[in-house]
């Protein structure tokens, strides 16, 4: 009879390349590479790993990856990029300045409903006069239900610290965001030795080259209850995982009035008594996101019969 051996379990913390690190229960940190040529691994996974016995610096082999809660990511027409998996928020950051994307916002919205991970959105400097403006864009977010909260954690630390620990208290939570929106400002906030903890990765890796392009976990209590997760920023976020009929679904202000159409398989783009661009024209759904449900529609290839 052969003897199954029973693996050790742990959580991928930080990705480079084929190096992750992966955290024991113990809280140990060990650099460990995947069986086999692919990796399907990301940071909050859960992993079962054992000692490597090899030379090449790792300390452990990851075996298998235990089932995933979810996983948020994109997908463009060559490649998908995984952010995440196994989390309980995403935090979208924009900023009254620079002038953040709708589309990009959106997107990111949209993979999240398609994931199934709660969203909140995060105002950041709202102490500049272009807060107002960017309040007035992200009314609609509002209305469609997502929780919107407002911060300016450079020139109100404490207060912006106290408004958002009660809402990642014992979450799993990733930061996403484009550069400019304060993305490194929050984490430096929440959690003080942040730099400390990439400088360890990078030491134990010997090499400092990707600590700003990779994804990263941070604790920010001792107990470990409390996770948040820094990504690095993106230009293009596409959403080839969606299919195009079903693009409404995931849009909460058209999937509102998605069901009031004529016709059941309606693009809302031509279609006579179509009930989203009858909401359009009441104003129940801004021009705006009707404007990049058309191009993400489009961009899917959706073919009308």
């Amino acid at each position: 009879m052969v003897k199954t051996v029973e693996l050790d379990i742990g959580l991928v913390v930080a990705g480079y390349g084929r190096h992750y690190i992966v955290e024991t229960p113990e809280g140990q940190r060990l650099i460990c590479h995947p069986r086999g040529k692919k990796s399907d691994c990301v940071v909050g996974d859960r992993v079962r790993w054992q000692p490597t016995v090899s030379n090449v610096g790792d300390e452990g082999v990851i075996e298998q990856i235990e089932p995933r809660r979810n996983l948020l990511f994109r997908q463009d027409e060559w490649r998908t990029k995984s952010f995440a998996a196994n989390l309980d928020l995403l935090l979208v950051m924009v900023a009254a300045e620079p002038v953040f994307s709708e589309s990009q916002l959106s997107r990111s919205l949209i993979a999240a409903e398609y994931a199934g991970i709660p969203v909140c959105i995060l105002l950041n400097k709202v102490d500049l006069p272009q807060a107002a403006a960017a309040r007035e864009r992200l009314a609609p977010y509002r209305a469609m239900g997502y929780e919107l909260v407002e911060v300016a954690l450079k020139a109100r630390r404490d207060e912006s610290r106290e408004i958002l620990a009660p809402r990642l208290q014992g979450r799993s939570t990733l930061v996403l965001g484009p550069s400019g929106t304060g993305k490194s400002t929050l984490i430096n906030l929440m959690v003080p030795e942040a730099q400390a903890q990439v400088g360890e990765i990078s030491q134990a890796l010997n090499s400092g080259r990707h600590t700003t392009t990779s994804t990263q976990w941070y604790w920010l209590d001792a107990e470990r209850s409390t996770g948040l997760i820094d990504s690095p920023g993106f230009q293009e976020f596409g959403l080839r995982q969606v299919e195009a009929q079903q693009l409404p679904a995931y849009m909460p202000d058209l999937r509102e009035h998605a069901g009031q159409c004529r016709f059941y398989n309606c693009t809302h783009r031509q279609e006579p008594g179509c009930g989203v661009r009858a909401a359009v024209e009441r104003g129940e759904i801004s021009p705006a996101r009707y404007r990049i449900y058309g191009e993400i529609l489009e961009e899917l290839g959706r073919q009308v019969y």
